[in-house]
């Protein structure tokens, strides 16, 4: 029995110690469930706080985490899933670095911020408020009842603040002078947002505000009231239509100015979207504020071409604590920078705006829009300016018009690269000046040595020669020039005349009227060039002294460089008008500052008045080569009452007479007669014999002008001709006694 006993035992500790079979699992396999879990864990948690998804599950684990943790359950879920998360990529070998440190820190951040949540609650009993899930939870009441029984509720409060400042910094490793301007740029950045909603923003579109800090939403539909109608460009290959027919005034008629709403055309305009412009601000506010440089966009002026955000400066941290105010020049600096956020380049800084407390920053448009001469003439500024040399020169940035007057300048000075829109800007001046004015007001001198820009103007009545295309002719018609304001200052000065306008108010009763003269030179360096010394002495003889003669010049040259706009040039010439340059170096010749060569081409330019200290930004007029032909046609086919009739009249009574060959006569007669010919008659006479050396010594002048003489004398019949070698011509006169009896023929 006692053997069987021990057996049985025996097999009872056998199978006792057979081992239990258990499921093994990899770490990794570990991981990736304990990751699903507490993913499922957050999902549960946040359906737990929405009305459809709470059950009996649901709504027993929300009010377990609300009493553990109190209102810090509604976020607890986010260390669930972060948890997760971290266990899930280690579980794939993709574990990201997290040191222990770490986590300690943000599990004590939490405690710590349940039991100030806790003793910020006030409650009357706070083991009550833990009970009812309120508060911080037990952990919170824990917490903060062991600090307040330790130091108060003042000292416990001042406690936990502390230990949450040091816990923060030691988990993101900053100091407080770094944790103050990121929570200031932090604050800044909320305002930013808030403010894209709502934003007191001026949008100024053709010069009218249309926006004043409304709510940010989609773009109306515009009326008809409130944009006005534009004409569909015609296509290129499109034929033109029939030019208008030729206006003949006869008889004792007037000459008539040319209707413009037949011969100008309109233009087409585009817009940017409200929510584009929009857009467009806050991305520079976030480039700059990025940069360290906070603005804020107040004002947006869209125009033809660019369209100009009006920033505010911000304020920056110095030192000791002072803010002080963004510098300006931090701002022009960053130009390349807004360009490569903003994806569009050239970008202008115009720091600042005259006149005004913003900086503008000028941004191209996506569409450009066609300024035409038509709807700058037919603005109310140009019809009310009085001057009959007003010009129409384009729109500025806000889209207004631009309105100059010619006999205020006095002078004009156009520069720019080839191709930049200065021909077009030539040929918009003369047209406004072909529309408003008569030949009885103005006559035109142009000189084109391209042969193919001013051509087309030849034949209409204004001018008082044809263009000029030879450069050997310039200097003779600048010296014209010199020559007529010379007659005009004389002719003022007989009648006690102060200039033009009070010449012609004395002049009315007589009926004598004298005309502007304006000169247009299409290029300047290649008279420069030719005749340097003698095309810079005329012209700036010209621009001294013409003003009060009503003779202006208008000169343009594609090489804006010191040896062809010199100093003296440049200095009587106040208003400029600079196109796209390629260098730097050629804005400052023409604007004495920088600044064209961020132009974008195409008309776009900066024009200095000379009443202003900085230069305004333009979309010039565009005038196209139809609107050319109708104003050319139009005038062509006007005549006067000197012309004879038109069954009678012969196609040379219709040929303007060239100015320049009258000049030639004139200045041929004046070279062939000389003021001491009869002096030097009576010299040889009563030599005996003619030489040029007797007359240098007895008339005590030059070798040039005594053999001058000595070729008029021998022209006239007085000297015979050169016997060669030194000696003396024979006389051909009779002795002085006999003058009166016999002389030759002449």
């Amino acid at each position: 029995m006692t053997k069987r006993k021990r057996v049985t035992r025996k097999k009872r500790r056998r199978r006792q110690k057979r081992p239990v079979p258990v499921i093994q699992l990899s770490p990794a396999l570990q991981a990736e469930i304990a990751g699903i879990v507490l993913l499922g864990l957050a999902v549960l948690t946040i359906l737990s706080m929405l009305p459809f998804g709470r059950g009996m599950l649901t709504t027993g684990w929300l009010t377990l985490l609300r009493t553990m943790f109190g209102w810090g359950a509604y976020v607890s879920f986010i260390g669930m899933a972060a948890a997760g998360v971290w266990l899930l990529r280690k579980g794939m070998d993709r574990d990201l670095p997290l040191r222990w440190e770490r986590v300690t820190g943000i599990g004590l951040l939490f405690i710590l911020a349940l039991s100030l949540i806790h003793l910020l609650a006030g409650a009357e009993d706070p083991l009550a408020l833990a009970d009812a899930g309120g508060g911080g939870g037990y952990l919170g009441w824990m917490v903060s009842q062991l600090v307040v029984s330790a130091t108060g509720r003042i000292g416990g409060l001042v406690v936990i603040l502390t230990m949450m400042i040091v816990t923060l910094i030691l988990l993101l490793g900053v100091s407080l002078s770094e944790v103050v301007p990121a929570l200031r740029q932090g604050w800044q950045r909320l305002l930013a947002l808030r403010d894209a909603r709502f934003r007191p923003m001026t949008i100024r579109r053709n010069g009218v505000t249309e926006q004043r800090g409304t709510p940010l939403a989609s773009p109306p539909s515009p009326t008809p009231s409130s944009r006005q109608p534009t004409r569909q460009p015609e296509p290129p290959s499109a034929p033109a239509g029939p030019l208008l027919p030729p206006v003949i005034i006869g008889g004792q008629q007037e000459w008539q100015l040319p209707p413009v709403d037949e011969i100008l055309e309109e233009s087409t305009e585009q817009e940017m979207s409200q929510a584009e412009i929009r857009a467009r601000a806050r991305l520079i506010e976030e480039t700059l504020t990025s940069l360290g440089v906070p603005v804020r966009v107040v004002e947006v002026n869209q125009g033809p071409v660019i369209t100009q955000f009006g920033v505010e400066p911000g304020f920056v941290d110095g030192r000791g604590g002072r803010r002080t105010r963004v510098k300006v020049r931090k701002i022009q600096a960053l130009a390349d920078d807004l360009a490569l956020a903003l994806a569009a380049a050239p970008v202008r800084i115009e720091a600042p705006v005259p006149g005004r407390s913003i900086v503008g920053i000028e941004v191209p448009n996506a569409e450009i829009s066609l300024v035409s001469l038509r709807s700058v003439m037919g603005t109310e500024v140009f019809q009310k300016m009085p001057s009959k040399l007003k010009l129409a020169l384009g729109q500025n940035v806000s889209g207004q018009p631009v309105v100059a007057d010619l006999a205020t300048m006095p002078h004009l000075l156009i520069a720019g690269a080839t191709g930049s829109g200065k021909s077009v800007c030539i040929n918009s001046i003369v047209t406004c000046l072909l529309c408003n004015n008569t030949p009885d007001d103005l006559r035109l001198i142009m000189v084109d040595p391209k042969r193919v820009e001013l051509t087309n103007f030849n034949g209409i009545p204004h001018l008082m020669a044809p263009v000029v295309v030879d450069l050997e002719r310039v200097v003779g018609t600048l010296r014209w020039v010199v020559r007529e304001m010379d007659q005009r200052y004389r002719k003022f000065a007989s009648v006690g005349a102060r200039n033009i306008e009070d010449y012609n108010q004395r002049m009315a009763a007589e009926g004598e009227h004298m005309p502007c003269i304006v000169v247009v030179i299409d290029e300047l360096a290649d008279l420069m060039m030719l005749a340097p010394d003698e095309v810079e002495r005329a012209v700036c003889r010209i621009a001294q002294m013409s003003r009060a003669t009503g003779i202006h010049l208008i000169i343009a040259t594609q090489r804006p460089s010191v040896d062809v706009v010199t100093g003296l040039i440049k200095a009587n010439f106040p208003a400029r008008i600079s196109f796209a340059v390629t260098s730097q170096v050629d804005s400052r010749v023409i604007l004495d500052m920088g600044g064209a060569e961020r132009l974008l081409g195409r008309g776009d330019m900066l024009y200095m008045a000379s009443d202003r200290a900085s230069p305004m930004r333009l979309q010039g007029c565009f005038v196209s080569d139809r609107e050319l032909n109708r104003l050319v046609r139009y005038w062509k086919g006007a005549r006067t009452a000197e012309v004879p009739d038109l069954e009678s009249a012969r196609p040379e009574d219709f040929v303007q007479r060239p100015l320049w060959e009258e000049m030639r006569e004139k200045a041929t007669r004046a070279h062939r007669e000389d003021d001491l010919l009869e002096r030097a008659i009576e010299v040889v006479r009563q030599a005996n014999r003619a030489s040029i050396s007797l007359l240098q010594r007895k008339l005590r002048i030059g070798y040039s002008r005594a053999a001058r003489l000595i070729d008029l004398l021998e022209e006239k019949g007085y000297v015979g001709p050169p016997q060669g070698g030194s000696r003396a011509r024979e006389v051909l006169l009779p002795p002085e006694d006999e003058a009166g009896a016999t002389r030759p023929h002449r």
